[in-house]
């Protein structure tokens, strides 16, 4: 039977390459990820465990904007490494204007979680299990 050994890649359609290839650029840099592939249609970046890709939306797909509800992507979220990870992000998003939707803090016992909105609104989040 295959089994999962992890999340190799995830590619997210944008609706402005041009503004979520800076916004993108400058996280995942901050999260430890390196670039990997960058051209008119694809960025690709990986921290050596998993990459994360942006694609320009086609015509078909600029008249559909992205809306939190409909069917597909939810939100993603990166494991960081301690509470204090999950701070620092809140501080680069503060520092960058990302809008964060719900702040740092505890959302079950032991989930310690920021989530903020990439440039189409499409939801993040920077989250830790455990206490530190």
């Amino acid at each position: 039977m295959a089994q999962v050994k992890g999340v190799d890649h995830l590619v997210l359609t944008v609706s402005d390459m041009a503004v979520s290839r800076q916004f993108y650029s400058g996280l995942l840099t901050f999260l430890g990820f390196e670039l990997m592939a960058d051209d008119e249609t694809m960025v690709g970046w990986s921290n050596g465990v998993t990459r994360l890709w942006i694609a320009q939306a086609d015509a078909q797909g600029m008249k559909h904007p992205y809306r939190k509800g409909n069917p597909g992507f939810h939100h993603y979220a990166w494991q960081l490494d301690g509470r204090d990870g999950v701070d620092e992000l809140q501080a680069w998003l503060e520092n960058h204007n990302v809008p964060i939707v719900d702040p740092a803090g505890e959302y079950y016992e032991d989930y310690y979680a920021v989530f903020f909105l990439d440039p189409d609104g499409m939801k993040l989040e920077g989250m830790y299990y455990g206490k530190e």
